[in-house]
């Protein structure tokens, strides 16, 4: 930055992961970030509460990462080597805790802040402003910057596509969203149909099979079933995410690499005998 020039000014609109990193980027480009979380603390998705809060992403108790700590961390920041291969959401928020420590990042988060409106300014084609207005306390604010980083994520609402279930709406059980999901209780003793094949719902269906009568795992295209562990004990990605696995990957015939993906899929269990092997 040039001497006698200020910083510019960037609004970053939430202080979960992307939103924490965005500061640090804008500190290490000598720009000056001011971050709006509208709870009142860091962590984002990765923060558990025992109710679902409007207007932040909700997660389940017992919710553990896919990625090892070492495909996860930050490139300029490792995990401490005593935390787990895969981490438990409170310990994924506590690295997001570390990070924010260790960069000094929380004196430019606004918590309890929300942001209701954001526009260009009326100048935007010569200044590239824009005009953020934030809310607290029942007080709005209107404030300009540079740019506008919106760091809320892609998990904020539910999508049930109930226009694809004729007849739901005679259903006299329970309907929810995983979003609505906390813990296994109030299972006991109910048949369950999970609708979906992906992390949530296989973590979902393990935990409620434990309570519940009966569980059903609905899968419309089927998918492949692996463990986090991989050969030897290592993490799954640590050994399938390398150089030179994709260099491999990339010079091989796709019919070839298809079969032989299969091949190493099935010798957990053959997904031919539970008809999950997935169509697309």
């Amino acid at each position: 930055m040039r001497m006698g020039m200020m910083a510019k000014r960037v609004a970053v609109i939430g202080a979960g992961v992307s939103g924490l990193t965005s500061i640090k980027a804008c500190l290490d480009e000598s720009l000056d970030p001011t971050c709006f979380e509208r709870s009142d603390d860091i962590g984002g998705l990765w923060r558990f509460t025992e109710k679902v809060e409007e207007g932040r992403a909700s997660i389940y108790n017992s919710v553990i990462t896919n990625s090892s700590k070492e495909m996860s961390c930050f490139s300029d920041f490792p995990m401490p080597d005593h935390f787990p291969n895969f981490l438990h959401n409170t310990k994924f928020l506590e690295y997001l805790r570390l990070y924010a420590k260790h960069f000094d990042l929380l004196k430019y988060v606004k918590f309890k802040t929300t942001v209701v409106h954001v526009e260009k300014k009326q100048d935007y084609a010569t200044t590239g402003q824009w005009i953020v207005i934030t809310e607290r306390d029942g007080k709005q604010e209107s404030s300009t910057f540079s740019a506008v980083m919106i760091c809320t994520g892609h998990q904020i609402e539910a999508y049930t596509p109930r226009e694809s279930f004729p007849g739901s709406e005679k259903f006299m059980g329970n309907c929810l969203h995983s979003r609505n999901y906390k813990n296994p209780e109030g299972f006991s003793g109910k048949t369950v149909v999970i609708i979906g094949m992906g992390n949530s719902a296989a973590d979902i269906a393990v935990e409620v099979c434990r309570k519940a009568n009966k569980v059903l795992l609905s899968t419309r295209g089927g998918s492949w079933v692996m463990s986090r562990v991989h050969d030897n004990g290592y993490p799954w990605d640590t050994i399938f995410h390398t150089r030179f696995r994709n260099v491999v990957r990339n010079s091989l015939p796709w019919l070839l690499l298809q079969w032989m993906m299969e091949q190493r899929m099935n010798q957990w269990f053959n997904h031919e005998n539970y008809g999950l092997v997935p169509q697309n």
